[in-house]
């Protein structure tokens, strides 16, 4: 017997390709909004994280120094000794954090002490850097994770 080979030429027909088409553009339309929706979810999590690092950095600070630092002295005081007054008794030498986080749209967290809401409070003006807001706009603060 001889080795025969059929050679069959099959293409898609314009039918099928519009089907397919169809079919991965409602695919589209179902999951890119709840993929989209994900980073600014993340990026709410990693605020709230960031803030419950920087208050226990803070009580760190308070159980050495016997107070945390003033609004003044701001959370720079947990990544360098501070010279502005009161000077810590007991800083820890290394600090209490590497460095001082933002937030994750690039703002400064703001820190108050005495607080608002406590002894403490630390915060993030959310996605806009201005107070109020809502959704990604909100505040967010440590006085809301408890």
């Amino acid at each position: 017997m001889k080795n025969s080979k059929i050679i069959i030429n099959q293409g898609f027909t314009l039918i099928e390709v519009m089907v397919v088409v169809v079919i991965l553009s409602i695919l589209a339309v179902l999951v890119v909004p709840r993929i989209m929706d994900n980073p600014d979810k993340a990026r709410l999590l990693k605020a709230k994280q960031d803030i419950r690092v920087i208050e226990t950095a803070l009580k760190l600070y308070k159980l050495d120094n016997y107070s945390y630092p003033t609004t003044d002295q701001g959370l720079e005081a947990l990544v360098t000794r501070t010279t502005i007054p009161p000077e810590p008794r007991q800083w820890k030498q290394g600090g209490y954090l590497d460095r001082v986080p933002i937030d994750p749209w690039e703002f400064p967290y703001n820190y108050l002490s005495p607080g608002v809401y406590g002894d403490i409070d630390i915060y993030s003006q959310g996605a806009d850097g201005q107070p109020e807001g809502s959704d990604i706009y909100a505040d967010i603060g440590n006085w809301q994770l408890k």
